[in-house]
């Protein structure tokens, strides 16, 4: 979708609901507090793989006991619910959200759950055996309760919902608008800059890669407006064709311009207007001989070709949709979606939701959209696999969001089946691949299990690590891992705290991130504060790895010991000599050394967990590092007063260019000698601890 960004957009909201509630019904918190522990940050931004979703399996009948107690439950809420829209959210004794529904007549919707002669499915029965107290909110259309059910769901992710995962928000390209010299980048989040955006693309790398193809289509800036004011003299973009330097003039403002013009020409869908535009410019040179210029036009030709080659799979009649296409299998289900805007295919991504596998593709697929376009932008058209129930309510309530009129349908034929069709073909492929590298990550773990001699195979792993330099920036990291792979929600940072703590002392940094995530683990957040994200995984470790040998085990285990802690299974990981891969060496409590053979799967795969760790805590430790470097300048490095800081900034022009630059580079600015150079290139570039 193309657009543009006033200074000051108007983020439209539904309008806030008036709340009726069953007697005696709780009122969880809905804007619920962040934990303690920071969530994880330092992953790459093309790392999106969802991992599948525990089934919910069918328990046994359901007594009649609990059914009498909760169809009076929600006899009690029907005496006093509307008959106008509205949401409402069944509560089990604990207060935690079982379902959350909508209705055009709540009353009356209550009122067919609250009939216990009526056939239910075993999945409601068992929802309304589970029912203490019912929550109600009114609305003033059924599209308003439409919008206000995923936003809930998404929220509060209840036990009997549809539950869409891994809903990261997408990127786009920003042509930027407030600047003489409009900049390219890559933007997520909200769209408050000024300037045209292009999108979604369904991962960074395909922004990336477009943005770099653009480059050297149309030679625009990409730099930050501090750095383009900042220069003297054309930077290495311009030395090799990526830019058209306008910040020292090396293209005047028209000829600028039209580049822009041309940039988001293209974007925008009129690629073949563009081409032949410099198809006839190329011509156009070589006729007058001048080959160099005519060199300019094709290379920036070859440029569009490979952007539109990358992108796969392109309509000819489609300007503007999103695709959807479901699969089941295995009591799973894959939804792959497809992103086609300005004619062009700009991505696709499978998402795995969590859903009873009683649940049809119509009920899951029609749960995913409402929560899907929670907080995004839907297209003119939106091209479904299966047709559900809610469609014209659906496109209705997307129509009012969005501004402008949303078709959402489930074409039987033409081009814009050929699209399903491609999408379901996917999203079969995506699943199966899906469930295939879920059955090897069991197998892995069931024989992880054997060979440690564990109590049971595992399904949450914690390994933790820590990273400093000489004590400064200490930070440390755990990451989790379990059937399914690598659970990247779920990864936590530890910014050390400790004031009386030792520089460099790794058993005092250690003692500190596990105290602080297993304290939190014996004593719970009190009731509203915010839960894990997944309830479904486990919270609790089933083993523990650590990073270091025998001292470092022994020091976790009397941190253990004093927490309480006997259920968690804990082990170390030594490096090998000369730290060679396939030559660790596992330590387990009160048992001998283990070596496992350099090629056993299981000592790979502990090398992978660890070295995950690693590559975490030394990204978060990084972070933090050049955040108090930008913060500190470049006073803090040994030998460099205010000249040679001012000839360093004249020179590079940004503290972040300084960062960037090579020891040779540094050498050459006047004032700077070979030994402060090597200095300032190890202040910006040290060997983490």
């Amino acid at each position: 979708m193309v657009h543009d960004s006033p200074d000051n957009p108007d983020d439209a909201r539904t309008r806030k609901p008036v709340r009726v509630t069953a007697p005696n019904a709780q009122h969880p918190e809905t804007d619920m507090a962040p934990p303690d522990l920071d969530p994880a940050t330092a992953s790459g931004d093309d790392e999106d793989d969802a991992r599948l979703p525990d089934i919910l399996e069918e328990s046994g009948a359901v007594g009649e006991g609990p059914l009498a107690t909760g169809h009076e439950a929600i006899e009690r809420a029907v005496r006093l619910a509307p008959t106008s829209p509205g949401v409402y959210r069944m509560l089990n004794a604990n207060a935690d959200v079982l379902y959350v529904g909508k209705a055009k007549n709540v009353k009356k919707r209550l009122s067919n759950y609250a009939r216990q002669s009526a056939p239910q499915p075993a999945r409601i029965l068992r929802m309304i055996a589970a029912t203490a107290t019912v929550e109600i909110v009114s609305t003033t259309t059924e599209t308003e309760a439409l919008l206000l059910e995923a936003n809930l769901i998404k929220q509060l992710r209840p036990r009997f919902n549809v539950q869409l995962r891994d809903d990261k928000s997408f990127p786009y390209i920003l042509i930027t608008g407030d600047h003489w010299a409009p900049q390219i980048l890559k933007h997520r989040g909200a769209q408050t800059r000024p300037g045209r955006y292009f999108g979604p693309f369904a991962a960074a790398g395909a922004v990336n890669r477009t943005i770099t193809a653009l480059q050297r289509a149309f030679l625009i800036r990409s730099c930050t407006d501090s750095f383009f004011e900042s220069r003297t003299r054309p930077c290495l973009l311009y030395q090799i064709r990526r830019c058209a330097g306008p910040c020292t003039r090396e293209i005047d403002f028209p000829g600028y311009t039209t580049l822009v013009r041309e940039a988001t020409d293209f974007l925008s869908g009129k690629s073949h207007a563009v081409k032949q535009e410099l198809a006839g410019e190329m011509e156009k040179a070589s006729g007058e001989l001048e080959f160099e210029r005519a060199a300019l036009y094709r290379d920036r030709l070859a440029a569009l070709s490979a952007i539109q080659s990358q992108q796969g799979i392109n309509p000819r009649t489609v300007e503007e949709a999103d695709v959807f296409a479901i699969h089941q299998e295995g009591g799973f289900s894959c939804v792959e979606v497809f992103f086609f805007r300005t004619g062009q295919n700009w991505g696709n991504r499978a998402y795995f939701p969590r859903a009873e596998k009683t649940f049809t593709p119509e009920e899951v697929l029609g749960s995913f959209l409402a929560q899907f376009y929670d907080d995004k932008p839907p297209p003119k058209n939106i091209l479904l696999s299966h047709e559900i129930e809610e469609s014209e309510l659906l496109a209705s309530a997307l129509s009012t969001k969005a501004g402008h009129k949303v078709e959402v349908t489930a074409p039987k034929r033409g081009e814009k089946k050929e699209l399903v069709t491609h999408a379901l073909t996917n999203a079969r492929e995506a699943l199966g691949r899906k469930l295939a590298d879920t059955a090897t990550q069991s197998r892995l773990l069931e024989a992880m299990a054997a060979t440690l001699s564990l109590p049971h195979v595992p399904k949450r792993i914690e390994v933790y690590d820590n990273s400093h330099i000489q004590g400064t920036n200490a930070v440390g990291a755990m990451i989790v891992a379990g059937p399914d792979g690598f659970v990247k929600n779920q990864y936590r940072k530890f910014n050390i705290k400790s004031e009386g703590l030792t520089p460099g002392d790794d058993y005092a940094m250690m003692r500190e991130v596990l105290e602080r995530r297993f304290k939190r683990l014996i004593n719970p957040p009190e009731e509203g504060v915010a839960k894990a994200k997944d309830d479904d995984f486990p919270q609790w470790p089933d083993l523990v790895i650590i990073d270091g040998g025998r001292g470092q085990l022994n020091a976790v285990r009397e941190i253990f010991a004093a927490l309480g802690l006997t259920q968690v299974s804990l082990m170390s990981v030594a490096k090998g000599p000369d730290r060679d891969a396939g030559r660790e060496t596992l330590f387990m409590p009160e048992r001998e050394a283990i070596k496992l053979e350099p090629r056993d799967p299981v000592l790979y795969f502990i090398q992978r967990l660890r070295d995950e760790a690693h590559r975490f805590v030394i990204g978060s430790h990084r972070k933090l590092r050049k955040k108090d470097i930008r913060e500190a300048g470049l006073q803090e490095i040994p030998g460099i007063g205010p000249s040679r800081k001012r000839a360093l900034l004249h020179h590079f022009g940004t503290l972040k260019e300084i960062e960037r630059a090579s020891i040779a580079d540094l050498g050459k600015v006047p004032g700077v000698s070979a030994e402060s150079a090597r200095r300032i290139f190890e202040y910006f570039h040290p060997q983490p601890g």
